[in-house]
């Protein structure tokens, strides 16, 4: 058993099909925790990641779910639920990639599907979470945020504004859901050598000179991995959090230090 304790039940990571995501989900396994992680349209890989999870001795499933629809996000809830008996935490890291564009270049169709799946997302799955959380006893939220939160990167507006918006919602279930027994808290998130970013890269969008100007911006002179953030989040989660919430850790590398 590993040295990381969670309440009874599982994990939910919104986004688990996701490059982070799916590290994330993997992470929770490896501490002991059950996962049930939710895709998209990714249901392959969705499948891989809980068939891996498995392996390590626990119970892992997957969920289809849009997060932009409320009754979508219940569902999955629900099955998830069913599944395991209880959520002990949620995770939230669903989003598109992020188009790299400045905000007087960003189209309202990007403005909106940024917002609709971030902010919206990440509301609806607080909304349908919260009861369950105050049903058993408590909960923990874990946002996956952008280092962008604490200094601005270039042409990253539709990540970073979106997920502002999350921190604030952070805070206010940190403090209003204390009573609850509820915490939530953010993991920062900088360049990690997985999903988004080798996406964005293969298509050309970061290229010499940006990589070369960002780890100008990086006290650790190497990008992250998306284990990282999975043991960040863990952290948080974990029993030996339990007296941290309405805080940010800022997993960057020194990002704008």
């Amino acid at each position: 058993m590993a040295d990381t304790e969670f309440p009874s039940g599982a994990v939910l990571v919104f986004g688990g099909s996701g490059g982070i995501g799916q590290e994330v989900a993997k992470s929770f396994g490896l501490a002991g925790s059950d996962v049930a992680l939710t895709y998209r349209s990714k249901k392959d890989v969705a499948e891989r990641v809980a068939s891996e999870i498995s392996g390590h001795g626990v119970k892992a499933t997957a969920h289809a779910t849009d997060v932009t629809d409320p009754q979508q996000v219940q569902a999955a809830i629900d099955a998830a639920v069913a599944a395991h008996g209880r959520i002990h935490s949620v995770v939230f890291g669903a989003g598109p990639v992020v188009e790299q564009v400045f905000l007087s270049e960003t189209s309202p169709e990007l403005w909106r599907r940024s917002i609709e799946t971030e902010s919206m997302g990440f509301f609806n799955v607080m909304s349908a979470m919260i009861p369950h959380m105050r049903e058993h006893g408590g909960g923990s939220f874990v946002h996956l945020g952008s280092a962008g939160h604490a200094w601005w990167p270039h042409k990253d507006g539709l990540s970073v504004a979106p997920k502002a918006a999350n921190e604030a919602l952070i805070k206010g279930i940190a403090k209003e859901e204390g009573v609850n027994n509820i915490r939530a808290n953010s993991v920062l998130i900088g360049v990690i050598e997985a999903g988004m970013f080798l996406e964005l890269l293969e298509r050309g969008v970061f290229d010499d000179a940006w990589i070369a100007e960002t780890q100008k911006l990086l006290a650790l002179k190497r990008w992250g991995k998306p284990q990282d953030i999975g043991n960040a989040a863990v952290f948080l989660a974990s029993n030996k959090a339990n007296y941290i919430t309405g805080q940010q850790i800022n997993v960057s590398g020194g990002f704008g230090v």
